[in-house]
């Protein structure tokens, strides 16, 4: 088994791992605060408002989000909990505990939702996932077909001896442990056998429509092996078995200073990221506790970390049951984005020049973004196209524009981040087309993420050379725009178009940057100008007019910002922050945070809006941002936030993106002084208010 490689160092002072708060504020745990979200996101899952495949959906979400929290988070307090020069084992310690208690509530409540509550309603509407004591004579024969022709022949059950040692478990892979009776075919007594489920097969399979004749029919591979596990051992008889599914350590770690190349060297980690640490073992609930602790003892997996669950091991194949089920009434109805009036068939170049475009996604089509990247790449007077990329997908038609550029011979320059989780393959695989068509391919800064959305056209027009940008709050991703909340701003502004050609100039040269009078760049100046904007409403307040600050985030944990808030409230300055997941503020401490307030809104979209608001005497400063308000993204990645110039836009802004989830009543959470959040609920019909459903409504015919 390989070691874990990954260390981490020291928090640094003001980071969210180093001390807590202090004085009489009781500081939110990381790990805890992360996964209160997933209570919320549960939530949406028992919501009876919610059509009953989107609560499937719901449920199939917080499996992947407990997923990633033990591969990234569980593992690195772990690897941390083994160092001798973190923070004090006993503290990590407490923390694993508590976030291990929290896991186990969360995960019972999850299964007792799917099997009480979602699984029962589906029924009664005509979908079924069978169990094997649930299917009718003609049903199992269907299934034993399907087993033998599709099933039985991809298997290798594997009978443990000294010659057929443990097998090696792929990360989150659908396994089987057997304990048999007898002997084998040689006259020994190998009581454990290993099966692995192919990878190549559905985890969930329809039953032909005239065996379901009322409805819709589903069985799950795991239950179509388990009906069938006795025939893989003929002459033995299967005494127990149960499903597993292991968890691994998947934080891919290269050492940045010693490698000549970085991607050559990420080819290499991606390898073992199926073979990291394991951290996790999932079983069925009536795992025998003999093969549970012999499964503990394989994967040196402390029994705190065993999770025993009413259902298949992996919740996150349910998703392919809500993809087959043709019942379009128990999904929310379709939502097609607006393309922007303004936009259709004109130059877009032109367009562009003449006023800046405010984009909001997804209730506004992203085509436009796709569009400014195909045009430059087809304009002949387009020269050099640069841009960043964080997230993009395996397939992605504004790459293709990309490469499409640069094999018609413009400068084009991409900067790939190939740390970006999970994503590391596609961009590598975007990386290497980039590259054979001509392009200048880097990978940002060692040591630092490039997490900037950002995309620059240089093309020649009468005077010479005119900057295009476009800067967004979200990832250059075809799939997750079409239900992430996100904003993006083209313009020609250039004031703003060429401090980004700056900012690119920095990342590619190394050279440092140069003073920038618009965009707020991190690690160099995106936390002191937030720092600085929060005390100047601080002074204002203290000159005795109005301090306001409104804030919308994915997670908010730098303690800088926040004793920084705490300070601006303690002056008097109104505070609405609407952070949608981990928030180590505590909002209505009296005397510490009285004027603050923080709401998380889990709706239909996933919010990933990033939007800084200063009142500063009635300026009404507004910035858009790739950044979160946290240690990692202030000080660790290169993260821009940029300004919303246009008095219109800026009331777009306002009235889109901050205003209404303000007035959230449905969507809502609001975060108690103790870190508890509460639903909050419409006094009546008349107030039931969702943000997202009427930008849904207001958008359709975009504002010019």
């Amino acid at each position: 088994m390989p070691k874990d490689k990954k260390m981490s160092k020291k928090p640094a002072a003001g980071s969210p791992d180093a001390a807590p708060l202090g004085g009489n504020i009781i500081y939110l745990n990381r790990e805890l605060s992360q996964l209160a979200f997933n209570r919320r996101v549960l939530a949406q899952a028992e919501n009876v408002a919610v059509p009953l495949l989107e609560r499937l959906k719901y449920l199939c979400i917080v499996s992947n989000n407990l997923d990633e929290f033990f591969e990234v988070r569980i593992a690195s307090l772990l690897a941390n909990n083994q160092a001798s020069e973190v923070v004090e084992p006993p503290a990590l310690s407490a923390a694993l505990a508590l976030a291990g208690a929290e896991c186990h509530q969360i995960v019972e409540h999850q299964y007792r939702v799917l099997n009480e509550v979602v699984l029962p309603q589906l029924a009664k509407e005509g979908i079924y996932l069978l169990r094997d004591q649930d299917r009718n004579d003609a049903q199992r024969a269907w299934v034993k077909q399907y087993f033998e022709r599709e099933v039985r022949p991809l298997l290798t059950p594997i009978g443990l001896d000294p010659a057929h040692p443990f097998p090696q478990v792929v990360n989150k892979s659908l396994n089987f442990i057997v304990e048999l009776s007898g002997k084998d075919a040689f006259g020994r007594g190998t009581a454990i056998a290993i099966l692995k489920a192919p990878r190549v097969l559905p985890r969930v399979i329809q039953l032909p429509p005239e065996l379901s004749k009322d409805g819709i029919s589903f069985c799950l591979l795991s239950s179509i092996i388990h009906a069938h596990i006795s025939d893989l051992f003929p002459g033995r008889d299967v005494l127990a078995y149960s499903q597993f599914r292991v968890t691994r350590n998947s934080d891919l770690w290269v050492d940045e200073e010693e490698v000549k190349n970085l991607r050559q060297a990420l080819q290499g980690e991606l390898q073992s990221r199926n073979f990291g640490v394991a951290v996790r073992l999932e079983v069925a609930k009536n795992c025998p506790p003999n093969l549970a602790e012999f499964l503990l003892q394989q994967f040196s997996i402390d029994k705190s970390r065993l999770y025993a669950v009413d259902g298949p091991v992996n919740m996150v194949r349910l998703s392919e049951l809500i993809d087959h089920a043709a019942k379009p009434e128990l999904r929310f109805p379709p939502y097609v984005p607006a393309y922007p009036s303004r936009l259709s068939n004109v130059d877009l170049f032109a367009a562009i020049r003449r006023q800046d475009v405010l984009l909001h996604h997804p209730f506004q089509s992203f085509q436009p973004v796709l569009d400014f990247v195909r045009c430059a790449a087809l304009d002949p007077d387009v020269v050099a196209i640069k841009q960043t990329i964080y997230r993009t997908g395996m397939n992605s038609d504004l790459m293709e524009s990309l490469i499409l550029a640069a094999q018609r011979g413009k400068e084009v320059t991409v900067i790939v981040e190939l740390m970006a989780r999970f994503d590391e393959e596609a961009n590598i695989n975007w990386a290497d087309r980039l590259e054979r068509a001509g392009a200048q391919v880097v990978y940002g800064v060692v040591g630092l993420k490039t997490h900037a959305k950002l995309a620059l056209v240089i093309r020649r027009e009468e005077g010479g050379f005119r900057y295009y940008a476009h800067l967004g709050t979200g990832n250059y991703h075809p799939s997750t725009t079409k239900f992430y909340t996100d904003f993006g701003l083209m313009t020609a502004n250039p004031a703003i178009a060429t401090e980004v050609n700056e900012v690119f100039m920095h990342l590619t040269s190394l050279t440092k940057p140069k003073k920038l009078d618009h965009l707020w760049l991190a690690p160099f100046t995106l936390q002191k100008e937030l720092i600085k904007a929060i005390r100047n409403e601080a002074r204002i307040a203290t000159l005795g007019r109005p301090g306001r600050i409104l804030a919308k985030m994915n997670a908010l944990l730098d303690e800088s910002v926040i004793r920084a808030l705490y300070a601006a409230s303690a002056e008097g300055v109104k505070i609405d922050l609407i952070v949608r997941g981990a928030c180590a503020l505590r909002p209505g401490v009296p005397g510490l945070s009285d004027n603050i307030r923080v709401r998380s809104i889990v709706g239909r979209f996933l919010e990933h809006t990033r939007i800084f608001y200063f009142r500063n005497d009635l300026a009404h400063d507004v910035y858009l941002s790739s950044a979160d308000w946290m240690n990692r993204n202030l000080f660790r990645r290169i993260e821009v936030a940029f300004p919303v110039i246009d008095p219109a836009l800026k009331k777009r802004v306002i009235n889109e993106g901050l205003n209404p989830y303000l007035k959230d009543t449905l969507n809502a959470w609001e975060l108690d002084s103790v870190g508890n959040y509460h639903k909050r609920k419409p006094r009546n019909k008349l107030s039931a208010f969702s943000a997202q459903q009427s930008l849904m409504r207001l958008l359709g015919d975009p504002p010019e």
